[in-house]
């Protein structure tokens, strides 16, 4: 299989760590409920791609995310595999964290977002709500020894708030790293970012003392920008990169978020640069093209289309 032709790149990082979230974010939104033993059998194949870290499921309640209800099921299903902290689980609430310490997870990540509207239709409360009901749930945590990850959601726009003013989003992800979150990934949920937003809305962050480290970016690719724009974060210094095999994705609660920036075409264009990612570019795309004949559909991926044979 064809790779790309390695000519390094400058202002680049040497290695990105990939954080994979095509077994949730990705199939979260899938109309046709996907069985537990072919989640379980992706993030099998996922994790013999190379893939560091893989966000397994959620333990949301069954009728805000019928796709995932069957979390413990999968858990069960990957056994030890699925339960280390490289195996993240996403939980909205104390109940959820409930559910995923009675399955043995090791790492949690709590979904909050920058803008009140989404707020109220991912999590039926306002903003300072929200952060109030992560509180116990971070606190739990760490007092359980688990990683913990924050999201913040509409960083970049809002399709009901329109533009997002960059001191709002600072606000929040400054309570999220206040409440003891020990990553946190910046949302690109409607995928309407530009490199000068990015670079602008990092800088202010850095300027509240959330530095790069603490940062992953998770961009969509509704506009075709989140290649663009997650380069622009890592020549920032950010070092994590949010990404989905086949560019499988959405949002459940935002119809106009299409896709997720793909895994495939992420490492092709890290490889090219010459940034380590550890991931197998031909067992990732074969993984992809596999769920795709799984799902019913081409990939989204345009690395997959390019070098996996058509389905059907």
């Amino acid at each position: 299989m064809r790779g790309p032709q390695v000519e390094p790149a400058v202002g680049l990082p040497d290695e990105v760590r990939i954080y994979e979230v095509g077994s949730r974010d990705g199939l979260q939104n899938e109309p046709t409920v996907v069985p537990a033993a072919v989640k379980a059998e992706f993030i099998r194949r996922l994790a013999a791609a190379g893939l560091p870290v893989i966000e397994t499921t959620s333990f949301v309640p069954p009728s805000w995310v019928p796709q995932l209800s069957d979390a413990a099921e999968v858990l069960e299903l990957l056994g030890p595999d699925g339960l280390g902290r490289n195996r993240p689980v996403l939980v909205p609430n104390e109940r959820g964290l409930d559910r995923a310490l009675a399955a043995g997870v090791q790492a949690v990540a709590i979904f909050g977002s920058a803008t009140e509207t989404f707020a109220q239709k991912n999590l039926n409360r306002s903003v300072a709500d929200s952060v109030e009901m992560f509180r116990p749930v971070v606190e739990r945590s760490r007092a359980a020894g688990l990683w913990v990850r924050g999201y913040v959601s509409m960083c970049f726009g809002d399709p009901w708030e329109g533009d997002v003013p960059v001191a709002q989003v600072v606000d929040v992800a400054r309570r999220l790293v206040d409440l003891g979150v020990e990553e946190l990934s910046l949302g690109d949920t409607i995928g309407v970012a530009t490199t000068g937003h990015v670079h602008r809305l990092l800088e202010a962050l850095d300027r509240a003392g959330i530095g790069v480290s603490t940062l992953a970016v998770h961009f969509h690719d509704t506009y075709g920008q989140a290649l663009a724009n997650t380069l622009a974060a890592l020549a920032d210094g950010v070092r994590v990169v949010d990404s989905s095999a086949g560019g499988l994705g959405g949002c459940p609660y935002a119809k106009s978020a299409t896709g997720n920036l793909a895994t495939e075409d992420l490492v092709w264009g890290l490889h090219g640069a010459g940034v380590r990612t550890g991931v197998d570019l031909e067992s990732l795309v074969e993984t992809s093209a596999w769920m795709a004949a799984a799902l019913g559909r081409p990939s989204a991926a345009r690395v997959v289309r390019a070098l996996a044979p058509p389905i059907g």
